[in-house]
């Protein structure tokens, strides 16, 4: 089968928009036809080689769409359904998701650029190419393993609930899972790109007392306000980590979350908590960042601060006793509407033409560059001013 997929060839080089071959799904493996898929900053790391990873690929890992064929064995979903893609697998019976850490499942231990079998499903010129986190979302269609899609009702729009996969869980994930953060904390969220703005909101929807945005763009901290922010610190016009203990009172904030990925940012948010508060980091460091200056006086003064990873459990809830079959009775459950009382509120209100208002671009691969240049396979594609 024929498809259009933007490849990265090079590092620091424009991915190309180009038809591709993708094969038929093997067993335990289901065809998607993506609608929609989000501009990740981790796929932007890929680009500049700040995360390493074998090439060709085919990038995008934030993406829903139909699924049109599956493989022998499938079991969760059928030709159809709508689903939104999942770039950790849980297979539900290893040792790590019987024991409530799905997201640490054994299949991570396989190589995450291809199939399960050690194969891919994409290739150009007899040559295969690299399925980016399994799911490869930059394509109008994809072969992933059944463990990596996720059934959804059929009346949420597909370009809204994509960013599920990757940019609102994996901000409101840390707060849920790994901070636990009570009602009342104070609360520190140093970054207010899409990761950082549900980091935001899902501290507001349990109940945190202060939530302190910091970043550098206006607009951002604009935004911040909307998603639920009760103060906002321009850290390009003050000092964030004076300015956040003003705020916060007692010495400085409980729970601290850094979205950026880089060694300032991450002291920043350290220093801005408390004794005994809890520093949570989401952002990506490019490959070999580490903490190694030494702390400045009054992190020494106060060492019993908590500086943790955010574990992956972020991007789907830790469920012991979460079985396959159990997982496909889930799914056909959630075909039904929401009942209406418990539908959240949009934090982002549409405008006229029915777009959120934070939102900025919706391309498609076909679509010519902003600029107006034609985008030719030969070219940059129009993806490749906003990756950069």
């Amino acid at each position: 089968m024929r498809v259009t997929a933007a490849v990265l060839y090079d590092v620091k080089k424009p991915v190309v928009v180009e038809d591709v071959e993708l094969l038929e799904p093997g067993p335990h493996e289901v065809q998607v036809r993506w609608a929609a898929n989000g501009v990740c900053h981790s796929d932007l790391h890929v680009i500049t080689g700040d995360s390493p990873h074998p090439l060709p690929v085919v990038l995008g890992h934030e993406a829903a769409g139909v699924v049109e064929k599956v493989g022998p064995g499938v079991e969760t979903v059928a030709p159809g359904d709508h689903v939104c893609s999942s770039y950790i697998p849980s297979c539900g019976k290893c040792w790590y998701c019987i024991g409530g850490q799905p997201t640490m499942c054994a299949l991570r231990d396989k190589p995450r650029w291809f199939m399960f079998d050690g194969t891919p499903r994409f290739k150009k010129d007899g040559r295969g190419l690299h399925h980016y986190l399994q799911v490869a979302g930059y394509a109008t269609h994809s072969v992933l393993p059944e463990e990596s899609v996720i059934p959804i009702r059929k009346d949420a729009p597909l370009d809204v609930v994509c960013l599920v996969s990757c940019g609102v869980l994996a901000g409101a994930g840390p707060v849920f899972n790994r901070a636990k953060v009570p009602p009342g904390a104070s609360v520190a969220v140093f970054g207010c790109g899409g990761v950082g703005l549900n980091t935001i909101q899902a501290a507001r929807l349990v109940g945190a007392g202060k939530i302190i945005a910091v970043d550098v763009m206006k607009q951002k901290l604009a935004w911040a306000e909307e998603f639920g922010a009760t103060h906002v610190v321009d850290a390009s016009q003050e000092d964030p980590v004076a300015r956040v203990h003003a705020l916060a009172g007692r010495g400085g904030v409980d729970f601290a979350f850094e979205m950026v990925g880089t060694q300032r940012t991450m002291e920043q948010a350290l220093l801005s908590t408390h004794r005994g508060g809890t520093c949570v980091v989401v952002g990506v460091s490019p490959a070999g960042a580490a903490l190694y200056r030494p702390l400045t006086a009054p992190a020494a003064a106060h060492p019993h601060r908590k500086l943790v990873r955010r574990r992956p459990s972020a991007h789907r809830r830790a469920d012991a006793d979460r079985s396959l079959h159990e997982r496909k009775v889930q799914a056909r459950r959630a075909d039904q509407p929401a009942p209406a009382a418990r539908r959240a509120e949009p934090r982002v209100r549409p405008d006229a033409a029915g777009r959120g208002q934070a939102e900025r671009h919706r391309l498609q691969l076909s679509d010519d560059q902003p600029d107006g240049r034609s985008a030719s396979p030969a070219a940059e594609g129009p993806l490749a001013p906003h990756l950069r």
